[in-house]
């Protein structure tokens, strides 16, 4: 094989498509299909003509289709055209009245399901996926995020129909699956394996039953390179680097080399071939790394005496493969060690439209789910069967991240959920901490995921009109955690500073006073006319929102479940709406 042939190869085993077809011929058709453009304006490609024109273009040429037609004349136009599930793009269906987002061809292979779920959010319509996995909530092999081969249908089958599945993981967290798949099933059975290492015969071996291999992101290339050293020949041995170990180019995350090999453009060429990251390291750190093939000429060349293998150790891998050289390149293999997995979930204010993708996501791909239970409620149906559930009620904030944490060092995919953002005085800071803990007391490292939400600020801002568009403050009122005095004196700054203040946990049982208190300090500084919000359970069914001013405004009818803004000397109402200028008009 070539060196060019190489990265072809490379190319093809990272390769996914982006590329959506729009074909409509209705004038209805034609308007959703201009909707879905401008939201996606570097994913779509518009096929305008009479449709059994139109359909098999997009179908050749594009990743996916969304075909703005019936789905029996789509049907019939496609029949001739399919060919595999695994190559053919999906398509997905929208009816006239764009009400339905329905996946008709390649639900998995072809990405339709997903593809009729990101539909079905832009225009408002109800996703409709068939596929038997999708019906029975299990985890399609094949949209596990993780590039896979062999027999995904065989097994699939297996795993709906209720027969033991072995599953062989190594350690690498996985979604939750149906009962019957577990690593203790008869080694005959159908398999589930996940690896990064090339399985021999997966599909003739007799002795074993149907097989389908996941490829983690578990490998990293440490690379050098002569300055204007040949792509071509930095692919070839590449290729050939991970072919002899049995490595499987579908699990290489990232390509990692020396800070002054930034700009070089084979280590370039490279990454982009594998479509993975090219990270650098300064020349010192690798330097610092113990590696067994030191080179003098690399240390006079670079600063450093390694940097393919010094990359793989600095990148926190284990070397699994020392470094081949070639004319001008050098390359090292390195394995980054099987990890639990732990997703820190904003939820949002409350609303179901409000819990982003993202969420959705996580929660779908967690096989153990951490949360307070009224906010543990709010998702169960997005769960899939089989996710083990641990809920807790009010307070045990603590106790719930440590119990996440050790999930995750367990070898667990975790989603702990909370409300709003999960960094705004909730439970990303006290889960951190707790990972601190834990790795303090010699516990594995885990792999944590930040999934941002909106807001209780956010949503309260909106249902009042614009009272953060400027400069803005969160003080919580809660003295749990912190000191009173210390919170009195960030609200002086606060209104110091003349901007908008979100007062969140402003008033409860156990401290009435401490919202009167708050609107004193600030009002000291501010005239009684400025605007105050309160918005009670925004988002939510029964929400209330009031716009009073600091003269008027009640503690007494503020609690907990409020968030109170407090405008700013420029704050004003526009038709009942806070508003805080942004200056421009004062800048002109």
């Amino acid at each position: 094989m070539s060196g060019y042939e190489a990265a072809s190869a490379l190319a093809r085993a990272n390769e996914t498509g982006t590329v959506i077809g729009l074909v409509a011929v209705t004038a209805a058709g034609a308007a959703n299909a201009e909707r879905l453009a401008a939201a996606w304006p570097e994913r779509t490609r518009r096929y305008d003509g009479p449709a059994a024109r139109a359909l098999p273009a997009a179908f050749a040429a594009c990743d996916g289709v969304v075909a703005f037609l019936a789905t029996g004349a789509t049907v019939r136009l496609l029949a001739p055209l399919l060919g595999d599930k695994a190559s053919d793009p999906g398509v997905v269906c929208v009816d006239e009245a764009a009400r339905f987002a329905v996946a008709l061809v390649g639900g998995h292979g072809g990405g339709a399901n997903a593809l009729a779920r990101e539909v079905a959010a832009v225009l408002g319509a109800e996703p409709v996926v068939t596929t038997a996995t999708d019906a029975a909530g299990i985890p399609g092999l094949d949209t596990l995020g993780l590039p896979h081969e062999g027999d995904v249908a065989a097994v699939t089958r297996a795993l709906l129909d209720g027969e033991p599945v072995r599953v062989e993981s190594g350690g690498r967290p996985l979604p939750a699956l149906p009962t019957n798949a577990t690593p203790h099933a008869p080694a005959d059975a159908p398999r589930i394996v996940v690896t990064d290492r090339v399985v021999p015969a997966v599909d003739d071996d007799e002795r074993r039953g149907p097989t389908v291999v996941l490829r983690p992101p578990s490998l990293v290339l440490g690379v050098g390179a002569s300055r204007d050293a040949p792509a071509a020949e930095l692919a070839a041995l590449v290729l050939d680097v991970l072919a002899t170990a049995h490595l499987a180019p579908a699990s290489v995350r990232e390509v990692v080399s020396a800070d002054v090999k930034a700009a070089e453009p084979a280590i370039r060429a490279l990454a982009a071939d594998l479509r993975v990251p090219f990270r650098t390291i300064p020349a010192a750190v690798l330097a610092a790394q113990v590696v067994p093939n030191p080179s003098d000429a690399v240390r006079a060349a670079v600063g450093t005496p390694s940097v393919a293998e010094a990359s793989v150790l600095a990148a926190g891998a284990e070397l699994v493969v020392p470094k081949r050289v070639g004319r001008t390149v050098t390359v090292a293999v390195g394995r980054f060690p099987a990890r639990g997995r732990l997703a820190v979930v904003g939820l949002g204010p409350g609303a179901r439209d409000l819990v982003t993708p993202r969420a959705v996501a996580e929660l779908r791909r967690a096989s153990v789910v951490v949360g307070l239970d009224q906010y543990v409620d709010q998702v169960r149906d997005l769960l899939r069967p089989g996710t083990r559930v641990l809920a807790t009620g009010l307070g045990k904030e603590e106790e719930r991240a440590r119990t996440a944490v050790a999930e995750a060092q367990a070898g667990n995919a975790v989603a702990l959920v909370g409300s709003g953002d999960a960094g705004v005085y909730a439970m990303a800071s006290p889960t951190l901490e707790a990972l601190d803990d834990a790795l303090a007391a010699g516990g594995p490292r885990i792999d944590v995921v930040g999934v941002p939400g909106v807001t209780a600020a956010l949503a309260a801002s909106a249902a009042l009109g614009a009272p953060l568009g400027h400069d803005h403050l969160y003080v919580s009122l809660s003295d749990l955690h912190t000191p009173w005095p210390a919170i009195e004196r960030r609200l002086r700054a606060a209104a110091d500073a003349d901007v908008a203040v979100a007062l969140y946990n402003p008033r409860s049982r156990g401290r009435a006073d401490h919202l009167g208190k708050a609107l004193a300090i600030i009002g000291a500084q501010r005239p009684p006319a400025t605007p105050v919000g309160l918005v009670r359970d925004a988002t939510r069914p029964g929400e209330r929102v009031v716009v009073t001013t600091l003269a008027d405004v009640d503690p007494a009818t503020v609690d907990m479940l409020t968030v109170v803004v407090v405008g700013s000397s420029t704050t004003r109402l526009v038709d009942g709406h806070m508003v805080t200028p942004r200056g421009y008009r004062w800048l002109m």
